[in-house]
């Protein structure tokens, strides 16, 4: 039987039992309103799932599953303020909604209720969960430095480019499969294959993520096209045009990513035709399958039947098969 529905049904329900005071409205307004945007509960669904692959019951991991949701949701509201974003799953962004110091103040609140979260379980499990939570969230910070870091440089590389994605997105996926592994109890070797097939899909995940971000459909993806290109960002998209360009598309494509024009329409046109041109474009897809790959190796390796290996792999396709 297909259990995402029932995951995806139990964190929507969840999450609207999770106590969220009633005053000041004017810092948990703003929290209410990112938590009922909806989303896709990717990192929830995969501690849910994953304590229910080891045979438990996975409503055990449900707390630090909704600890994850809060926290993939505060740092939204902290990265749209960073980046200037009007809209997040296709409606206004919280400091736009309300201001940017509100955002700010709300994120904050957000964090704290996720830890609070994790206040239910026995000390052991609480310490693992709790020191993996606080790593995460510090790589998390890490990651979205280096991504404001790279908008000022002109040398960065691709090494580089996937540390970053890894620390600002990846561990996330990864630690929320762990602390399912965690609250299942399994051995820590076990926990660890878990926390890397995660990383792997996590890194696919962002790179598909940086890929729509170019060439999706608006009334699919639920934010701004072309943001990236808009903010100057050297995404992977934009390291492989440079590696690959001619001298003259690479001398367009730096003029292009040091301006700043009032119409952006024709700048995110130009870069995406550069893209498609050097072969950058491609070259985003194969690297996308080919982390893929890396999290289904590791899977091969999982201690679980192979109904849920089937079934955790094709969730994993379905992640990527995001339409364009």
């Amino acid at each position: 039987m297909d259990r995402l529905p029932i995951f995806q049904k139990q964190i929507d329900q969840s999450l609207q039992q999770v106590v969220i005071p009633e005053s000041p409205s004017t810092l948990y307004s703003p929290v209410r309103y990112i938590l009922s945007l909806g989303g896709k509960r990717l990192r929830p669904v995969l501690t849910l799932m994953t304590c229910d692959f080891f045979n438990q019951d996975y409503k055990k991991a449900l707390p630090a599953a909704m600890a994850m949701e809060l926290f993939h949701n505060f740092s939204l509201i902290h990265d749209d303020i960073m980046d200037e974003a009007p809209l997040r799953r296709g409606n206004e962004t919280v400091h736009q909604k309300w201001n940017v110091n509100t955002g700010i103040l709300s994120g904050d609140a957000l964090l704290i209720l996720a830890y609070q979260l994790f206040e239910g379980y026995k000390p052991k499990t609480f310490r693992n969960l709790a020191k993996l939570f606080s790593t995460t969230a510090l790589q998390v910070c890490e990651g979205q430095q280096m991504d404001m870091d790279f908008e000022k440089r002109d040398d960065v590389t691709i090494s580089e480019y996937l540390k970053m994605i890894e620390y600002k997105t990846a561990v996330l996926v990864a630690a929320s499969m762990k602390m399912g592994a965690i609250v299942a109890k399994v051995k820590k070797s076990t926990q660890e294959m878990v926390y890397e097939f995660g990383r792997n899909l996590g890194i696919a995940f962002q790179l598909q993520d940086d890929y729509l971000d170019a060439f999706g459909n608006p009334e699919t993806f639920g934010k701004q096209i072309g943001g990236d290109i808009i903010e100057n960002k050297k995404t992977y998209l934009f390291l492989k045009a440079i590696e690959f360009a001619t001298s003259l598309q690479r001398e367009e494509m730096l003029l292009l990513f040091n301006s700043q024009p009032k119409d952006v329409t024709s700048k995110i046109e130009r870069v995406k035709k550069l893209f498609v041109e050097t072969g950058s474009a491609q070259a985003t897809q194969e690297a996308i399958e080919d982390y893929t790959k890396k999290a289904f190796k590791v899977l091969k390796k999982l201690p679980v039947n192979e109904t849920d290996k089937f079934f955790l792999k094709q969730f994993g396709k379905s992640l990527l098969k995001r339409r364009v």
